[in-house]
């Protein structure tokens, strides 16, 4: 992750963090989320963080539970990094990715939402540069998700995209694309990027290859 002065260091990473939970949705270390916060608990949550560290934690519901309320083991802590009221009692936020973190335990608060005790520990390098790791991988990343975009209808600016870094490109487009939530669970939690973009490929590399059957028959 490149240097944000905005962003503390990994060693002062908050012991508590409140909890957004949203099927489908993630954030990604780099990456940035638009939020549209309107339920009275939640907008209590943006309030305390904006009075603190800023910071707040996206998680998924498990989607493999029956219980509603179960959450995944795993989420993303993100920055607020833009922040705009509405007139009719919204905030619109900006959560940028920091860190990953695995839950620990899961507090109460008296404002309605809830506090993880977040473990860091799984994911220091989140604040390391792993360009590296990906060189060469870039070219080919592209030329798939052109083919995937096709198939999909989906527009987009190519120029700006193909601008990004490898890590940061995936990253995005894990949150944005129209995954399942436990094929974006499983990209949330893959520590190693080249592990990641394995799998990211091929989730693109599936949909083409159902579609490329599915034309022959």
């Amino acid at each position: 992750m490149s240097h944000n002065p905005f962003i503390m260091p990994h060693d002062q990473l908050p012991d508590t963090l409140p909890i957004f939970p949203l099927a489908g949705a993630i954030v990604m270390p780099g990456s940035d989320l638009p939020l549209n916060i309107f339920e009275p608990r939640y907008l209590n949550m943006v309030n305390d963080a904006l009075s603190s560290h800023h910071m707040i934690g996206m998680i998924q519901p498990d989607p493999d539970s029956r219980d509603e309320n179960e959450l995944c083991d795993t989420g993303c802590a993100g920055r607020i990094s833009q922040y705009r009221e509405t007139t009719d009692g919204r905030i619109e936020i900006v959560l940028s990715g920091v860190c990953r973190y695995d839950i620990d335990q899961i507090l109460p608060t008296t404002r309605g939402y809830q506090l993880s005790v977040p473990n860091w520990k799984r994911f220091t390098n989140d604040y390391v540069d792993q360009e590296v790791k990906l060189r060469g991988e870039h070219d080919q990343l592209i030329e798939t998700l052109k083919r995937y975009f096709e198939l999909k209808g989906l527009e987009t600016d190519w120029s700006g995209l193909e601008q990004l870094p490898t890590v940061k490109l995936m990253n995005s487009l894990s949150m944005a694309l129209p995954f399942s939530e436990q094929e974006k669970q499983k990209l949330l939690e893959t520590i190693e990027p080249a592990e990641r973009l394995f799998t990211f490929t091929a989730l693109l590399g599936s949909e083409l290859q159902f579609h490329s059957s599915a034309t022959r028959h």
